[in-house]
């Protein structure tokens, strides 16, 4: 029997509940069973020109590209493992699929034995936390291979659609573009994705929203309160009434006047008290971190990039083997896991010793709400192992990254953070002033954040006056007042944190009431294990760009001008929310992939129009014409004039010798007219 992994770690935990201690290459074996790998997709879409040469140049009359028979490669970085697996397929009648529990683990195990052509027995093994109790629980309830077929067609439907867009809509608006002179071939092509043009849209939107941001005054009125007998005065802030003139509708008073005349006539005035009430509030633990909560944290504090924080959270789980497998969308942890706490703490001690005050502390038989078996995705909350390293071996961004995630799951074994929050309203001349304030009542989880300067993960209150005991019916004296000018501020531009946050919550920016639940059960566009790879895409291709000192998200030229060229269909994440709607329906056996296809194919027939009518007429190219190096540079041109050599358009472009006229076919075709020197 043959058990097939999606990652080399998964293999060894597998491997050990069966068993299964021999070391092979590339697989391990003991008991009668072979456990080997995948290192996620070890196969990838092949490139259009492996369906035709005339797919090696790019123009409108070879769109679309639709492939009959689709065609895998095998990745150079997969290619040894996979020879490993098609020899050891070859010696098999029964594979246990055992690849992630979900979409794209089904994907990662079927294609490569498709690839393979295999076709013995297949079972499945569906598990979500990779501890011995789950494992062993799994492996006694094995499924039939039937049972999750329908899950690799969607996968498959996922991967081609994406392919369909990807390569059709970067080709055919790279061309538009460079017909309509809005792209030169030194900016290079422009590139189209599902769910990177949409997360493109997001940032070009922010930055127009920054950029024509008019800035509104408005004015304040705190007032300094002191009750009956007492010597210290708490503060109090007006409450303007929606509705009235002058205030807008957020409740923000937009003459100074009026705010002028209330502090005047309020301060040396006895105020009534109209309510006062104080409440106790407890606050659980944060679950521990998913990839994407420690991708936000770690970029507000550090201004860490996502694929940096994805890069040292692999390390601490490949390398150091000191926390759990990083790429998950999920905070919950198993039932079973929470027997391992003492352990895992000895481990914290050991691992380093100035933490052992706080674990000391904390309360191994306590069991927080992550806890929760039923809560579980393909993979649990990141937290500490029971390994036991050392935390001098850990570069500086290691150590930020460890520390956040030690401390979320320490937090697990405290009570909740309790305090008392108090409101008191006010009466003065017939204005309305209220009063709020905390006051701390039990530091619970809190202690795990208790180094000075650390408050990552507590929700900032800058409000935090002790307001004094009164009753309905008391009066204060409103000692003084301050009337202070406000203004609106623009919105922030996004961080690679806040942008990952924005791709998480984009079913805001979706009105279809369905759609958008569709994306909020989905936790919006991309996944963790993709997010950090759209941005760094983005940046690569020059369609972003980081900003300053705090790094922040800025669209280029060349950005703008794609969103600005594409129609809403492309850019719309609505697209995301209909595409998981109608995979489904394939995961679930209602729609065929066939049928999936066809309604993208159709649908990519209509953007693919609307692309080329944007050009007007199109000149007939002919894509078997040698492709010259040059033509006389003394011929003139004109926009409208098209390649003397292959009949694409020629356009506009500047070279180290000066603007010139060049193919947009290149680098296929080179030929250039028409030099101006500098």
């Amino acid at each position: 029997m043959l058990y097939l992994c999606e990652k080399p770690s998964q293999a060894r935990d597998i491997a050990r509940v069966l068993g299964a201690s021999g070391r092979g290459d590339g697989f391990l074996q003991g008991q009668g069973i072979i456990v080997t790998w995948c290192f996620g997709h070890l196969l990838e879409q092949a490139e259009p020109d492996a369906y035709g040469e005339q797919y090696k140049r790019w123009n409108f009359a070879s769109l679309p590209i639709l492939p009959q028979q689709w065609k895998l490669d095998v990745k150079k970085s997969g290619a040894k493992q996979f020879k490993v697996i098609k020899t050891l397929l070859t010696k098999t009648q029964h594979v246990v699929i055992a690849t992630d529990a979900d979409r794209e683990g089904e994907m990662i195990a079927r294609e490569v034995l498709e690839m393979c052509r295999y076709y013995g027995q297949i079972s499945r093994l569906w598990l979500s936390a990779l501890d011995d109790a789950s494992i062993r629980k799994a492996l006694a309830q094995l499924k039939p291979g039937e049972a999750t077929a329908s899950l690799y067609q969607a996968g498959l439907a996922r991967s081609r659609a994406d392919w369909l867009v990807g390569m059709n809509l970067s080709r055919a608006y790279t061309l538009a573009a460079q017909y309509n002179g809005q792209l030169t071939g030194k900016s290079g092509a422009l590139s189209v994705g599902r769910v990177q043009t949409p997360t493109l849209r997001l940032v070009v939107d922010r930055d127009a929203q920054i950029k024509h941001f008019v800035p509104l005054d408005y004015w304040d009125v705190t007032a300094a309160c002191l009750p009956d007998a007492a010597e210290q005065t708490f503060k109090a802030n007006w409450l303007p009434q929606k509705g009235q003139q002058s205030i807008d509708e957020e409740g923000r008073c937009l003459d100074s006047q009026l705010a002028e005349q209330v502090a005047t006539s309020c301060k040396g005035q006895d105020a009534k008290v109209l309510c006062c009430d104080t409440e106790r509030k407890r606050q659980n633990a944060p679950l521990p971190y998913e990839l994407s909560g420690l991708q936000v944290e770690a970029s507000r504090r550090w201004g860490m990039s996502a694929k940096q924080v994805l890069d040292v959270a692999q390390a601490l789980y490949e390398t150091h083997k000191l926390t759990t497998y990083p790429r998950t969308d999920c905070g919950y942890l198993p039932v079973s896991q929470h027997a391992d706490a003492v352990a895992v703490f000895q481990a914290l001690t050991q691992t380093d010793r100035n933490f052992s005050e706080l674990v000391a502390q904390a309360n191994p038989d306590r069991k927080s709400k992550a806890w929760d078996d039923s809560k579980i995705t393909a993979h649990h909350g990141i937290i500490p192992t029971a390994a036991k390293g050392s935390i001098e071996r850990l570069s500086e961004t290691e150590f930020f990254i460890y520390d956040l995630i030690r401390k979320r799951y320490l937090a697990q074994f405290f009570p909740a953070y309790e305090y008392d929050q108090s409101v008191i309203e006010l009466e003065c001349l017939g204005y309305k002033f209220r009063a709020s304030g905390r006051v701390d009542r039990v530091a619970g989880w809190k202690i795990a954040y208790q180094e000075p300067g650390d408050t990552s993960n507590v929700t900032a209150n800058a409000d935090t006056q002790a307001l004094p005991q009164l009753n309905v019916g008391d009066t204060v004296l409103i000692q003084d007042t301050e009337c202070l000018k406000r203004q609106t501020k623009p919105p922030a531009p996004y961080t690679e944190g806040t942008l990952i946050q924005a791709m998480k919550g984009i079913a805001k920016h979706v009105e279809n009431p369905k759609l958008k639940a569709i994306l909020k059960e989905n936790a919006g566009i991309g996944t963790e294990a993709t997010r950090a790879g759209i941005i760094e895409t983005l940046l690569q291709r020059k369609l972003l760009e980081r900003e300053g000192k705090k790094k922040n998200l800025r669209a280029t030229p060349k950005g703008i001008s794609l969103i600005g060229m594409l129609p809403n269909a492309v850019k719309d994440p609505a697209l995301t929310a209909a595409w998981e709607q109608a995979l489904e329906a394939v995961a679930s056996g209602e729609m065929l992939l066939e049928q999936f296809m066809e309604k993208q194919q159709n649908w990519l027939h209509k953007v693919l129009a609307r692309a080329k009518a944007s050009v007007g007429t199109l000149p007939e190219t002919s894509p078997e014409t040698p492709s010259p190096q040059a033509t006389p540079a003394q011929e003139t041109v004109s926009a409208s004039q098209i390649c003397p050599a292959c009949g694409k358009h020629m356009v506009k472009r500047e070279g180290k010798y000066g603007i010139f006229w060049g193919c947009s076919g290149f680098p296929h075709c080179k030929t250039i007219v028409n030099i101006r020197k500098k």
